[in-house]
């Protein structure tokens, strides 16, 4: 099982690659001249954003305010460059994990490679554990955010995304605005 570990990575983003509706999206580690890129879904990087930032937020209110611990992502860490390259998908990530670490305050966050349950000769997924401090975590997720942000804009209607070619709209009974037969 190769592991993939940043302890601190120089930096540490998510991405995407795409036009909206068809991008492929990506966290990216660098450290001493290493680059790790896993590939994973737009809902994967929305996830671990806000559980990023729910972790932090809980750490804070159990800390009664004293943990280290930024309630907003500082200004200086924001990181809008795009992602390095070569880009080569190291895995594809299936679950991720997220901790704690009070003895360093340090967020630390896994991301398991995709393992197919039906081969039984499959080796050990490989991993990604990066350990990052709370503000460059409040950073990502900031960042993360964004980039989710960035795809198709919803329909206001059932919040599911406009395509270019046409939207059909599940609160108007499958027919276009308008279009319904009295």
């Amino acid at each position: 099982m190769p592991v993939f570990d940043y302890d601190p990575p120089e930096r540490f983003v998510a991405g995407a690659l795409g036009q909206p509706g068809a991008r492929v999206f990506y966290l990216q580690a660098r450290a001493e001249g290493r680059l790790t890129t896993v590939a994973l879904e737009k809902l994967q990087v929305a996830a671990l954003a806000g559980r990023l930032d729910e972790l932090l937020d809980e750490v804070l209110r159990l800390s009664g305010g004293t943990a280290q611990v930024p309630a907003l992502a500082p200004t200086d860490l924001a990181d809008d460059a795009p992602l390095d390259v070569p880009l080569a998908e190291d895995f594809r990530v299936g679950t991720m994990a997220l901790s704690w670490d009070s003895e360093n305050s340090q967020v630390v966050i896994e991301a398991q490679e995709v393992v197919d349950e039906d081969d039984l000769d499959s080796p050990d997924p490989a991993v990604l554990r990066v350990r990052i401090s709370a503000g460059a975590a409040r950073a990502f997720t900031q960042r993360a955010l964004q980039i989710v942000a960035a795809g198709r804009p919803p329909c206001p209607l059932c919040g599911q995304p406009l395509d270019a070619a046409g939207h059909v709209c599940v609160r108007l009974n499958g027919y276009r605005g308008g279009e319904a037969a009295s």
